[in-house]
């Protein structure tokens, strides 16, 4: 009996797709290895037997299609769904042309959708599967220079979040993953767009977000190995987390987050539990 698991990953030839795949190649899986460029893929990945690599810009709905057949084709099954692939988008909201941001939601919000799109019809006939979808600790609470970003990211958790009830009667687990900073290629030029300096009034913050954002890469403090391992064991699981903070920082920033929701709730109880038709 083969009880190989077949993981179909976006984005596998670099960042964190890439780990991903040859962390789970590694543990003798079957791996789906997408990417725009299949050379690039190839090259990172190498051969094996329980690879097949595919082009697929996630953008394009019928690449997504093709795809899956030919994951089918090969495989026979697709049980765990690696939604990895993005781009990230960082300027000032004034200065983000709306090309721009369109951009960073076709690929980081809608390209997902393609891509899960086209892969239900198979697990809802095998009776099961995984999708784990990686979003971001920007998915928990938005920051300066990253409106595009964090709004690609907040639209991934609640669909993720809606989409996990319409699914599971047909055995279909939705688990999203914010990590926080992890060593990848994200912040690289082939992987981050800034916008072009428009406006005066954001000179001065601008060249500081700059000069930060291009200073952490290469000193992020998460092991994008550790996260591919954990993910491996969320795969695993008969009933994977529904959510998974990835590493120390994304757990302060989800803290965080959650006090500052519990101090507004507190703040504004009396006004918001007042908003009830009076009786009488």
């Amino acid at each position: 009996m083969n009880n190989k698991k077949v993981w179909f990953i976006t984005g596998a030839g670099r960042g964190m797709g890439y780990h991903i795949a040859k962390a789970v190649l590694a543990v003798g899986d079957n791996v789906v290895a997408t990417g725009r460029d299949t050379d690039k893929v190839a090259k990172a990945l190498g051969k094996a037997d329980n690879l097949l690599i595919v082009k697929l810009d996630i953008t394009n709905l019928s690449e997504a299609e093709a795809a899956v057949k030919a994951a089918i084709e090969r495989f026979g099954a697709i049980d765990v769904l690696v939604n990895n692939a993005a781009n990230f988008y960082a300027g000032y909201f004034e200065e983000l042309t709306p090309q721009q941001i369109e951009k960073q939601l076709s690929t980081s919000l809608i390209g997902p959708m393609n891509v899960t799109r086209a892969i239900l019809p198979v697990m809802r006939k095998q009776h099961s599967g995984k999708i784990i979808t990686i979003s971001s600790s920007a998915g928990l609470d938005g920051f300066e220079f990253g409106t595009a970003y964090a709004a690609s990211k907040f639209g991934i958790e609640g669909w993720m979040q809606s989409l996990r009830s319409e699914i599971a009667p047909f055995g279909i687990h939705t688990t999203v993953i914010n990590p926080g900073f992890f060593r990848t290629e994200l912040l690289t030029q082939e992987s981050t767009n800034y916008a072009a300096p428009l406006i005066e009034d954001y000179n001065e913050r601008r060249t500081q977000q700059l000069e930060w954002w291009k200073s952490q890469n290469g000193l992020q403090v998460g092991d994008p190995d550790k996260l591919a391992l954990a993910l491996i064991k969320i795969a695993n699981q008969e009933e994977p987390p529904r959510r998974f903070i990835a590493g120390a920082d994304a757990i302060a920033t989800a803290e965080q987050k959650v006090a500052e929701l519990q101090k507004e709730i507190n703040a504004y109880r009396e006004l918001s539990v007042s908003m009830g038709f009076d009786n009488g």
